[in-house]
């Protein structure tokens, strides 16, 4: 019942997805069997930290990454934390805890070249799946959204007098982001194709069979196009965003508004695009600082 309670709290008062709430439900009932099997307990209120540090040693010998076990734990902190502000429990039992060392993962962008070539590639065919594929790659990289938002993109959502895009983002925050010229006209495109295969969809983006893209179907079609054109291991939907992120920053974007166009909650999710951007700094003030170029025997 504690978990069911947590869960609804997740869901009605803060408002998380189901994908998420569902993460979370996995994770404490992975921990809650762990105690039943380990220790014969059922009561979750009673656990102590020994105990949820065998089930990290546990999940450490399965060979799970840290990254992982780190998010199974937050799962597990938040629950208790929840169970301290309804006052079920005096002390979070994971309030001292420090997560595990997780190697930093940069992420390669993909160039402007190549996001070229892909849009140039796709633009040599002028049927529905190609219209929309091409309008697919822009407007991942023309707004950063994520592809969940892209997916659940009502044609509603579309302004075409202020050129805007209304998205729902995490925790059903909504924040409007500009489209570029040239996104409007594939737009305008793809929506007359799209009249042939559906006659009043909410959905902006559909199969020829009339119905919703699931994510799935968004990865493969974004993993195919840029197979072809770059030697990158990750080519997924979450590169081109974070190619949109990156680009803006190269070019002098300001950290505050690539934030927002990103939908992120806080500036610290931003800066995780800031690695290649601060390498190009690090470019431009070496060729421009007088003193760059001054020989070590002329000191």
């Amino acid at each position: 019942m504690l978990i069911a309670h947590f869960l609804d709290y997740l869901s009605l008062e803060k408002k998380y997805s189901i994908h998420t709430v569902m993460a979370y439900k996995n994770d404490l009932t992975s921990f809650s069997n762990f105690l039943d099997a380990e220790y014969n307990q059922n009561e979750l209120v009673d656990v102590n930290y020994p105990q949820i540090r065998n089930w990290i040693v546990s999940l450490v010998d399965s060979d799970i990454s840290n990254r992982t076990i780190n998010r199974k734990v937050s799962s597990l902190k938040s629950f208790y934390k929840f169970l301290q502000k309804s006052e079920q429990i005096e002390i979070n039992p994971l309030s001292k805890h420090k997560a595990l060392k997780i190697a930093k993962k940069i992420q390669v962008p993909f160039t402007s070249k190549e996001i070229n070539t892909v849009i140039q590639n796709i633009s040599a065919e002028n049927d529905f799946t190609s219209v929309r594929n091409k309008l697919i790659v822009e407007l991942f990289y023309s707004t950063g959204i994520r592809r969940i938002e892209l997916i659940n993109v009502k044609e509603k959502n579309i302004s075409f007098s202020d050129k805007t895009i209304k998205v729902l983002g995490k925790r059903n925050k909504e924040r409007f982001v500009p489209l570029l010229q040239s996104v409007v006209s594939t737009l305008k495109s793809y929506l007359e194709l799209k009249k042939e295969f559906s006659i009043g969809a909410d959905e902006l983006f559909i199969t020829k069979k009339g119905n919703k893209m699931n994510e799935t179907l968004v990865y493969r079609i974004i993993n195919s196009y840029f197979s072809n054109v770059t030697s990158k291991v990750k080519k997924s939907p979450h590169i081109l965003r974070h190619s949109f992120a990156t680009h803006l920053l190269n070019e002098g974007a300001d950290l505050n508004s690539v934030k927002e166009l990103l939908g992120h909650s806080s500036l610290a999710s931003t800066q995780v695009y800031t690695h290649n951007s601060l390498e190009v700094i690090k470019k431009v003030y070496n060729q421009a600082h007088p003193r760059s170029n001054i020989k070590k025997n002329d000191l």
